[in-house]
């Protein structure tokens, strides 16, 4: 496809509409010829709309312009269109975080993240399905990076949105040092393949990219593109000494450790044991609570713009 026949739909969190710096890089690449259509949110679900709406403007690439709440709010407006009609997903960086921008080498300004949209070849990669319930409800959401349960939940939840701003990725360490000594754990029995655990967890991750809550790496040997679903489980420890041990088996992410285990799957379900408390979930950023919930791998589902080198895409996704 000609640079000619591409039709570039910017999708703009509305708090960032009024950035200096993404208006000149949009007017730079708009005199170098790029066909730019700019649609700035207005309230919570607007992207999701304005991506579904993309395959009727005749759109080619969708560029989410925002932090990584707008960048799975657009992938999930665009997995509601039949696979061969979804546009190709940019992603221009606005938010404190920027977690799965990060972790795959897009670039962190918008000049230069704008001009890479232009330039970079588009990968296809797997989403993640979720399938949550709660007081006889459900609802089913995707995700591109990772979503968090239990403690690690409630951390990027709680994690006040100046504070983000001030400190950028660092403020969900503070946040989380600040609620290490009063933590709670979760319980819930785990399904996945064809076993069935009961765990006391205080961190559960699940990942089809590899950092989460600003930075913190999750899921190490996670690949956008395998069709696995990387799983963190890190169980509840009860003194310093177990604690020692735990932030120790972090550092390697074993298959079986003491308080640490990591393992892939393409699906896994947890579901909250009788008279146990919900468990919290990050979706979109925002922890909400389930009784019960299914994360499922859909391969291969939607085309990313993402550098060549990319760490997390397989050998045989390069050309």
């Amino acid at each position: 496809m000609t640079d000619s026949q591409q039709h570039y739909l910017l999708i703009i969190n509305g708090k960032s509409a009024g950035n200096p710096a993404l208006r000149e890089a949009v007017n730079e690449q708009r005199q170098a010829g790029m066909l730019i259509t700019v649609r700035a949110t207005w309230e919570g679900g607007d992207a999701a709309d304005i991506a579904e709406q993309s395959d009727a403007m005749g759109v080619t690439h969708v560029i989410a312009c925002g932090g990584d709440g707008t960048v799975s709010e657009v992938m999930n407006g665009l997995m509601r269109l039949p696979h061969d009609r979804r546009p190709v997903l940019g992603i221009v960086p606005l938010g404190s975080a920027n977690d799965f921008a990060t972790s795959v080498g897009l670039p962190l300004e918008p000049s230069a993240a704008l001009a890479a949209a232009r330039e970079l070849s588009a990968y296809p990669i797997d989403v993640v399905r979720v399938t949550a319930g709660a007081g006889g409800e459900s609802s089913t959401s995707y995700y591109i990076n990772m979503t968090t349960g239990g403690f690690g939940a409630e951390v990027t939840s709680s994690t006040p949105k100046t504070l983000k701003r001030l400190l950028g990725g660092g403020a969900y360490s503070v946040m989380g040092a600040l609620k290490a000594w009063r933590h709670r754990s979760y319980r819930g029995t785990l399904h996945w393949d064809e076993k069935e655990e009961s765990e006391s967890l205080l961190l559960l991750a699940l990942g089809n990219g590899r950092q989460s809550g600003g930075g913190q790496v999750l899921g190490p040997r996670a690949k956008l593109d395998d069709g696995r679903l990387d799983v963190l489980l890190v169980k509840d420890f009860r003194s310093v000494t177990e604690l020692t041990k735990l932030i120790s088996e972090l550092q390697s992410f074993p298959y079986d450790g003491r308080f640490v285990r990591y393992f892939t799957t393409t699906q896994l379900t947890v579901t909250t044991q009788e008279n146990g408390s919900p468990w919290p979930l990050t979706l979109d950023g925002e922890a909400r609570y389930y009784d019960q919930f299914c994360a499922e791998v859909v391969p291969l589902a939607l085309r990313v713009l993402l550098p060549e080198e990319c760490p997390l895409l397989s050998s045989t996704s390069r050309p």
